[in-house]
């Protein structure tokens, strides 16, 4: 991929040797910064870097067309490609502008965090885990990718569940930072992967999906979801392993595996038909319907709604009244629960995951996941 930068050129009307230097330099230093970026800008915009970068320094594309199975080439082509004619000039400036705007965004967003709140767990990246008033919230932390769930966030929530079902804590909440619960499964956990490969990931990827299930499954304690914000994927079929799920007004629910060419996880195939009735879980699992929070509450995968202007006051008062209850019996009545289906649960979990095995290494998956990045790569 391109180097990183930022700096935005000066716009003259006449073009002169001197100033396509500067403009030259410009580009230069906008390639420097752009490698001083902490955070990861994201597939979209890592894919206009680089489609810039290629027409700054080449010229329009001159590259053959990838195969079609070759979805990583074939998405950075596709991006190079739609620049057309766009000169080296106008290239490099729109080059520059873009990693300006990356560079005050993230300078603005590291202006707004807030100080370390007590009780915080060392050991996260992608996470906020803290335990206070017998509470140990985990909080998905990447707000800049609407919270998508990479490699290393999945080992990190399972680390934060194994924590917190050993600690002193009462209760376990899991919610979001930022606008977004979380866009589930971060589709660049495919993206480098050669068609080759394509096998081990996918053994691997199932490997990793079984464990993340089975810690909620097993999770020894009362495990709250307090939903702030839009849920995809493997965050919304996971609410159905939860005890207690809070909504914000605002919040979606969406789950489009058939539109990825995928299938159901999280023990969806089995809690869903059970929680809201086989006609409803099929409309959202089959046919990708995505549900308001009003709806989901009515359809019984959400517990209550809450406006979102008062969302967090009101959700919070709450769980510290719970965590005030007695630890023990909340422990042991959880378990009462669970324990007649966590069997069942546990194999609905490993066929899931050999279905999603077959499914990642199918064609009509990879073509599906192709189709998704070329319209994202549409600049």
């Amino acid at each position: 991929r391109p180097t990183q930068a930022v700096c935005i050129p000066a716009i003259h009307l006449h073009m002169t040797a001197a100033t396509m230097q500067v403009s030259q330099e410009d580009f230069q230093k906008a390639q420097e910064q752009l490698k001083l970026l902490k955070k990861d800008p994201g597939n979209e915009t890592k894919l206009k870097l680089y489609a810039l970068f290629k027409q700054a320094t080449e010229g329009p594309c001159n590259a053959p067309k990838p195969g079609m199975l070759d979805f990583v080439k074939k998405a950075k082509w596709d991006a190079w490609n739609s620049l057309g004619n766009l000169s080296q000039d106008n290239a490099r400036q729109k080059y520059a502008e873009l990693v300006s705007s990356l560079v005050s965004a993230e300078s603005a967003s590291q202006k707004k965090e807030a100080p370390p709140e007590e009780g915080r767990h060392d050991g996260y990246e992608t996470l906020i885990v803290t335990t206070k008033n017998n509470i140990t919230k985990i909080m998905f932390n990447r707000p800049d990718r609407k919270n998508a769930i990479n490699h290393q966030m999945y080992r990190e929530i399972i680390k934060a569940l194994e924590e917190a079902g050993k600690n002193n804590s009462t209760i376990a909440v899991i919610t979001g930072n930022g606008d977004y619960y979380s866009s589930g499964n971060d589709l660049n956990n495919f993206t480098n992967v050669q068609p080759g490969e394509m096998e081990k990931m996918a053994k691997d990827g199932a490997v990793l999906l079984k464990e993340f299930v089975g810690h909620f499954i097993d999770f020894p304690k009362p495990l709250i979801a307090v939903v702030n914000g839009p849920a995809i994927g493997i965050c919304v079929t996971v609410l159905g392993l939860c005890d207690v799920v809070y909504a914000s007004d605002r919040a979606t629910f969406h789950s489009p595996f058939s539109q990825l060419g995928q299938s159901p996880e999280g023990c969806s195939s089995y809690l869903f038909p059970k929680i809201m009735g086989l006609a409803k879980a099929s409309e959202m699992l089959l046919f990708n319907k995505k549900l308001t929070a009003a709806e989901a509450c009515a359809q019984g995968l959400v517990t209550e709604v809450f406006p979102d202007s008062s969302f967090q006051k009101e959700v919070w008062a709450r769980l510290e009244a719970y965590a005030s209850l007695p630890k023990n019996s909340l422990a042991v009545s959880k378990q009462l629960l669970r324990s007649m289906e966590k069997e069942k649960l546990h194999a609905v979990n490993s066929r899931e995951c050999e279905v999603l095995t077959e499914r990642w290494t199918s064609d009509e998956c990879v073509n599906a996941i192709v189709s998704f990045f070329q319209k994202k790569s549409k600049l």
